[in-house]
């Protein structure tokens, strides 16, 4: 624990993790032992099963290409809403139960996450964005609490941006020179062609296992945010599997952590 005392660790929040109700206690519980310890969590969270639910009741489709949500502005409407104003809040309410202190922002508050339109390879995927900038000042001015932050970014004339939760967490980490950015998901970790789970990698590797389709899907942008994570200093990013209780803690605290770690190189 003394290794990290007074660093930041950059945690996205995403996955069964999420759904899961004892699993969600015990990152509740786990966030707050972070900050007892002297530790500073930053959490950026999903909800796609959440944003996912809802536009089935609404009868719309939900649309993917290269595991990111295509959203037109009625689909934004939605994501919005489950985002900023449900999951975030339950996040914050967990919280507050385990006896911490957190504060739930949407990327748009502050203009803490500004973006642009993204496209992909000239597709056209509707109201997603790309990070441009983070104004970490909102952060810093939040440094005794546990900053709880809904992935919806703001553009030029106020425009508001999906930006998918592993792409904003790996700019945020980038920002704040995090000493480890944490990606929750629903596998081991990056799984190599027999399916099996890599415990490390390198930029290197992860561009060569892409190139022979290897790496694909929801996986790619959660690659996308460790490249840029990395890139802007932060030492590791790991991809832990948040189905297991106390992941975040197994990975940080034990040598051989349990998922797949991702270095320079």
């Amino acid at each position: 624990m003394q290794r990290y005392f007074g660093k930041t660790v950059v945690i996205k929040y995403g996955g069964n993790a999420m759904v899961d109700e004892a699993l969600k206690y015990h990152f509740a519980q786990d966030m707050v032992l972070l900050k007892h310890v002297g530790i500073n969590p930053v959490i950026v969270h999903g909800g796609g099963p959440q944003i996912g639910g809802m536009l089935n009741k609404l009868n719309i489709e939900s649309r993917f290409y290269q595991g990111m949500r295509i959203t037109s502005a009625e689909t934004m409407d939605i994501v919005e809403m489950i985002l900023s104003g449900k999951v975030n809040k339950e996040i914050v309410g967990l919280i507050s139960k385990s006896g911490g202190q957190a504060v739930g922002l949407s990327g748009r508050d502050a203009n803490l996450l500004n973006a642009e339109k993204l496209t992909i390879e000239g597709e056209d995927i509707g109201q997603v964005g790309d990070v441009t900038t983070v104004n970490t000042s909102v952060l810093d001015a939040l440094k005794d609490f546990i900053p709880v932050i809904a992935p919806v970014g703001i553009g030029k004339g106020g425009q508001a941006y999906n930006i998918n939760a592993d792409i904003a967490a790996g700019s945020i980490a980038a920002a704040l020179k995090a000493e480890k950015l944490l990606l929750l998901t629903d596998v081991e970790g990056i799984l190599n062609e027999a399916g099996e789970r890599i415990s490390s990698v390198t930029l290197n590797d992860i561009h060569d296992m892409t190139k022979r389709d290897i790496i694909k899907g929801g996986m790619i942008p959660k690659l996308k945010g460790a490249i840029d994570a990395l890139s802007a200093g932060v030492s590791k990013v790991h991809i832990i599997d948040g189905r297991l209780k106390h992941s975040v803690l197994l990975e940080l605290f034990t040598d051989a952590g349990i998922g797949t770690e991702i270095l320079n190189g």
